[in-house]
């Protein structure tokens, strides 16, 4: 284990003396002047504006809003030939995303060659000509990804100053070895609320009570983006504009070392990477770790000069390949973790004493400094293993048995579309299927699926995206412990151990876009759809929000077309046209909106009489309302939660939803809403009087959509009427002695991280309407367990008998989960019930079981009362 004791080094009397200056100083209260946080005995261009100069204040004294920190950012760029910026893109609230280029004028004469030369390090039939001593290191600086913990965004000004004013040889060598790429926030949207927050609150004497408002955010808080998304979580999924932005430029340097400036909690101390070696992907190389703890020893010597505690080697890993720590450790960077004890706010009392603002933005700012002095330091050594790293993925991949990943569906473009998307974006190679072929029990068929060779500088990356993993070195797991993505977009797949190159067509370089048509031109009776396509709800919701009548078939049929006769499946939309002649033509031009943007195929119907099946007239096709949707928000719902669903709903369908406050929910008018939908949360704090507003507009007709940790609520308040399976969270069932320092590990193995397990589904029922198969591929991060239900109707995904397909979970939880249910409708006089204990729109990438939770709020008025009775 990799720890630091600065005690050990300056002496114990010292260190104490420098802690206690370190926390009595001025810096207590805000007021510090700009040699607080600088290096001694630096001159600085006089000429280069000073935080102070261009705010009216110093750093430190008042939150920085990310409009502030790049207006001084352009500044820095305009009064010095140091640095260039450029913006990036922009978030979802519209605010600019901005990349400073920082090096010496020289190089920046010769930027693009520098690049270019630096890009081909990753690329092995180039990189072995290289002269790696002549070559500048790159360093990619990020800060603040999470918006609450903003030290790092306001030491990301003090940084560029000091790159851009600091004189003298040391800073010019720098300059002249390294392109540092700033990035000083990339959630602007989440610092803008916390910034707001904080400075809101801050009077004119700052209190570090830990119980005054300036340290209590309202829910959501600034941690996350615009729809409440972790960002840090996104650097694999890629489902946010930031992410997307970022990327881009990531892989415009390749940087070789990159920072991820984070906050954890006040009574913490400050940590650096490497975190605990046990728990770091296994895909990764041993020279990555070994880079790491060379850098973490200048870390270490910076933060001793200045006084400060901190550790390393415990408590965070670089498992989970999403976070900006952990993905460049899979693409030949070095990811560096860094968490800053958080003030949250200008000064909050902790177990070390007051802890200031400017003290941990001093901290995050000596780090970033670190950063680069230990870059430079080992400046060779960093560009061979970014050579090598490339290199040996190669020669791994000639040992891997797996050869090739064969991915794809021929039912729905949209998600191979979507899937193919996230794939480029990583610059991972892939190629079209040439011809069919069978593997794993499927066949997989050229123009509907694709080829991924593992024989790529990407292997490694590849391997963690595509791999079904469920056997670990260690049991504990900082975030999730799978994430493989054709089992997250449901789509068939398979594992090829022998690449025959035949299979390989033409390279994908762009995601096609989907070729709808609408067959058949002008129908004269009716247009019909299938539900099986992704975007279908979308389509759907647009017919009815514009008042177009549109019925769900709830049993198959078949329907002569101009192409002949064509089977429809459950849940085939029909739109009919008799009754709204004189709507015709709206109803053709918003089918053609959907041909264009969804790529849908609709056909257009001439008869009501089907040639198999129900007839178009029959009452087996059901009547849809248009969904009213209200998503609880607030207090006791898990914000995350929340914003995926709202992001699902809103973004990706363009579906209307009202946020409804939980503290309000009891005073509302629920009447307006079709359906009610709680995401994972505890909702503990839920008045009295809200219930029975939910439990009366259930009864009265309402869907009320309960998911993860809300199910259980649901059940406990009486407004569902499922059974929890007993056991809930198993404890340590040791009954012999263990030593004391081993609690952690072995209670820590009981938690549910978050795993993919498999389920089995009846496709005939209404919330499966549009899944072909039998089996599902789901995501479950909860310890939420449902019996199923008496009724033999009302349990239509249940877990199969063994279902873990990727990822960690407890032996305990064998039992709880054989053949449990997944999703349970119930039934209270007019209106439903749908339980789900997984999370459907899990981190938005989860586009496999999305369908599932839209079905239940597009049929849930479809579903038969009869069919969804039976625990009472």
């Amino acid at each position: 284990m990799f720890t630091f004791f600065p005690a050990h080094r300056t002496g114990k009397k010292l260190f104490l003396v420098l802690l206690l200056l370190a926390l009595t100083t001025p810096a207590t209260r805000g007021q510090v002047r700009l040699e607080y946080y600088l290096p001694a005995d630096v001159q600085y261009n006089a000429a280069i504006p000073t935080p102070q100069s261009f705010f009216g204040f110093q750093v430190g004294e008042w939150h920085l809003t990310p409009d502030q920190i790049h207006s001084y950012m352009k500044a820095l760029a305009a009064s010095s030939d140091r640095i260039t910026i450029a913006p990036m893109g922009r978030t979802h609230e519209e605010r600019e995303l901005w990349l400073l280029t920082i090096t010496s004028p020289a190089n920046h004469r010769n930027i693009k060659a520098i690049q270019d030369q630096h890009l081909a390090l990753a690329d092995p039939s180039r990189s072995g000509s290289l002269n790696l001593p002549s070559m500048p290191i790159v360093v990619w600086m990020g800060y603040s990804v999470h918006g609450n913990e903003p030290s790092g965004a306001n030491a990301s000004v003090l940084v560029a100053y000091y790159l851009a004013a600091a004189q003298g040889e040391k800073i010019e060598k720098q300059l002249r070895e390294a392109v540092i790429l700033l990035n000083p926030s990339i959630n602007p949207d989440g610092l803008n609320r916390f910034a707001t927050w904080a400075n809101m609150h801050r009077g004119m004497n700052a209190v570090a009570d830990p119980a005054s408002r300036e340290h209590n955010e309202v829910w959501p808080g600034g941690r996350t983006n615009h729809y409440w998304f972790d960002l840090n979580r996104d650097w694999m999924p890629l489902q946010h504009p930031e992410s997307k932005a970022r990327l881009e430029r990531y892989y415009e340097w390749r940087p070789n070392v990159l920072t991820d400036h984070h906050e954890m909690g006040t009574n913490s101390t400050f940590f650096f990477q490497p975190g605990v070696p046990t728990r770091n992907n296994p895909l990764g190389v041993k020279r990555t770790m070994e880079l790491t703890e060379a850098i973490a020893r200048y870390h270490a010597k910076a933060l001793d000069r200045i006084g400060s505690l901190y550790y390393s080697g415990e408590g965070f890993d670089d498992f989970y390949i999403g976070k900006g720590s952990s993905y460049p450790d899979l693409t030949g960077s070095i990811g560096i973790l860094f968490e800053q004890a958080s003030s949250r706010g200008h000064v909050q009392e902790s177990i070390h004493g007051d802890l200031t603002f400017p003290f941990t933005i001093r901290n995050q700012f000596t780090a970033s400094l670190s950063t680069l002095e230990a870059s430079i330091a080992l400046k060779n050594e960093l560009l061979a293993h970014q050579r090598e790293f490339s290199s040996s993925a190669l020669k791994e991949s000639e040992r891997s048995p797996v050869k090739a990943y064969v991915f794809g569906s021929s039912a729905d473009p949209a998600r191979n579309a979507h899937l193919l998307e996230i794939l480029l974006r990583h610059r991972i190679e892939v190629f079209e299927l040439a011809r069919q072929t069978r593997a794993e029990g499927t066949s997989f068929e050229p123009g509907t699926a694709y080829i991924v060779p593992t024989a790529q500088p990407q292997f490694r990356l590849v391997a963690s995206l595509f791999e079904k993993r469920t056997t670990f070195d260690d049991s504990l797991f900082y975030d999730i412990s799978s994430w493989t993505l054709p089992l997250a977009f449901n789509l068939p797949s398979a594992e090829l151990k022998n690449l025959v190159r035949d299979l390989m067509g033409k390279k994908v370089t762009s995601v096609p876009t989907g070729a709808g048509a609408i067959v058949g031109g002008s129908a004269e009776y009716a247009y019909a759809f299938e539900w099986n396509t992704y975007y279908a709800p979308k389509a759907l919701y647009r017919l009815l929000k514009k008042g177009i009548t549109a019925k769900v078939a709830t049993k198959p049929f078949e329907a002569e077309t101009i192409q002949g006769k064509k089977k429809f499946d459950y849940g085939t939309i029909l739109i009919p046209l008799g009754y709204q002649h004189e709507k015709t033509g709206l109803i053709r031009i918003t089918l053609e909106q959907a041909v264009k943007e969804e790529g849908m195929t609709i056909y257009a119907l001439n008869s009501g009489l089907s040639t198999e099946g129900i007839d178009l007239g029959s009452a087996s096709f059901a009547n849809l309302p248009l969904p009213k949707i209200g998503l609880v928000v607030g207090s006791g719902a898990s914000f995350t939660d929340v914003g995926e669903t709202w992001h699902v709903l809103d973004k990706r369908f363009g579906i209307d939803v009202s946020l409804l406050e939980t503290t309000s929910l009891g005073r509302l008018d629920l009447s307006r809403y079709t359906a009610i939908v709680m995401a994972g949360g505890s909702y503990g704090g839920l008045e009295s009087s809200a219930i029975e507003a939910l439990k009366k507009w259930n009864e009265n007709g309402g869907t009320l959509v309960a998911l993860e940790q809300a199910v259980e609520w649901t059940i406990t308040n009486k407004l569902a009427t499922a059974i929890l399976r007993k056991g809930g969270t198993p404890r340590d069932s040791a009954t012999g002695r263990r030593a004391y320092a081993e609690e952690d590990r072995f209670s820590g193995a009981l938690n549910v991280a978050g795993a993919i397990f498999q389920a089995s589904y009846d496709r005939t029922h209404p919330l499966l309407f549009g899944y072909t198969d039998s089996l599902m591929s789901v995501f479950l991060g909860s310890a939420v367990f449902l019996e199923p239900s008496k009724n033999a109707y009302a349990t239509p995904v249940v877990f199969t008998k063994t279902p873990l397909l990727s990822g960690y979970m407890h032996k305990a939880y064998d039992k709880q989960l054989d053949s449990s249910g997944v999703v349970v409708v119930g039934s209270s006089r007019s209106g439903h019930t749908v339980l789900m204990t997984i999370n459907p729109n899990f981190r938005a990438f989860w586009y496999g079981t999305n369908k599932l939770f839209l079905n239940s709020l597009f049929f849930g008025s479809v579903i038969r009362g009869s069919s969804a009775r039976g625990e009472e």
